[in-house]
């Protein structure tokens, strides 16, 4: 099973705070709470946390519509409408993704092979319709912007629990469902090199384990990440997160801005593994 894709991870559901409450809520997290804090010994109780979020089923054979968001720090909004599909193929899990608006990054894709052995380096390449060329993208350059939003390019894979330490902070509540709140510390230099964070605070839902807000502090700079869910679907019995805000801050000023909408969710389609090809990258829709 899987530790649910990091975009995943970061994505669920929320309800009562609205978006001032809850930017002052994150900005006094981070003052309690910065990055130097020492790194934790693994506590078994939110191992087992984590455990229950790994094993959640998060659905197969999946197509869905998505829109991107990018919101500088003027206000000023850029939009990208996305196809995604993603299937498991034994322990591990395939998705390719499909831009078809606007002009400019119209048949863009991207290929994610996504491996459940956390010793294994997943694949991923991009595909620039400009170029007719397909990039792979390096082990190096995963903490890179994914098309020019706050989610990294690692952010499009798992986060295996091998590569954690994780202790339990506190119960808590967001948007009036109980939370544990854990901090999640990575266990080498080479994990903090590969997803870019050198902590994060992950907040799970005690009533069906999905992660619904999450604060990551990025390594190589003093910004810090904030991601919140903002709407939560259940699709055949699946939680979906439909709106997922990240939100990049220096101090209290927001950098930059990213919301990933998702609809039009089905599970279980008939997918072909084959579609999950370089050349179906290069294909397009």
């Amino acid at each position: 099973m899987m530790v649910k894709r990091f975009s995943d991870m970061l994505l669920k559901n929320f309800g009562r705070l609205n978006c001032w409450s809850m930017a002052a809520f994150l900005a006094a997290l981070a003052v309690v709470c910065p990055p130097p804090c020492p790194a934790a010994d693994d506590d078994p109780r939110a191992r087992a946390v984590m455990e229950k979020v790994d094993a959640r089923d998060d659905g197969d054979n999946m197509v869905a519509d998505m829109k991107m968001i990018l919101i500088d720090k003027n206000g000023k909004t850029r939009e990208r409408i996305m196809r995604t599909f993603s299937k498991d193929v034994g322990p591990d899990t395939y998705q390719i993704i499909f831009f078809t608006e606007p002009a400019q990054v119209k048949d863009t894709g991207f290929l994610t092979y996504d491996y459940d052995d956390p010793n294994k380096d997943d694949d991923q390449w991009l595909y620039l319709p400009a170029l007719k060329k397909t990039k792979r993208i390096a082990a190096s350059d995963k903490t890179d912007s994914f098309m020019g939003s706050d989610f990294s390019y690692a952010d499009m894979t798992e986060a295996e629990l091998e590569n954690y330490n994780y202790k339990l902070i506190k119960e808590d509540e967001v948007y009036g469902s109980k939370v544990w709140v854990i901090e999640a510390v990575p266990v080498n230099q080479k994990v903090i090199d590969t997803f870019g964070y050198s902590k994060s605070l992950i907040f799970v839902r005690q009533d069906n384990f999905v992660i619904v807000r999450a604060v990551l502090w990025l390594a190589d700079s003093s910004d810090v990440k904030y991601m919140d869910v903002k709407k939560l679907d259940q699709v055949d019995g699946i939680w979906v997160a439909a709106e997922t805000h990240m939100t990049v801050k220096k101090g209290d000023e927001t950098v930059h801005q990213t919301i990933m909408l998702r609809n039009n969710v089905a599970f279980n389609q008939k997918l072909e593994e084959g579609l999950f090809t370089e050349r179906s990258l290069e294909k397009g829709l």
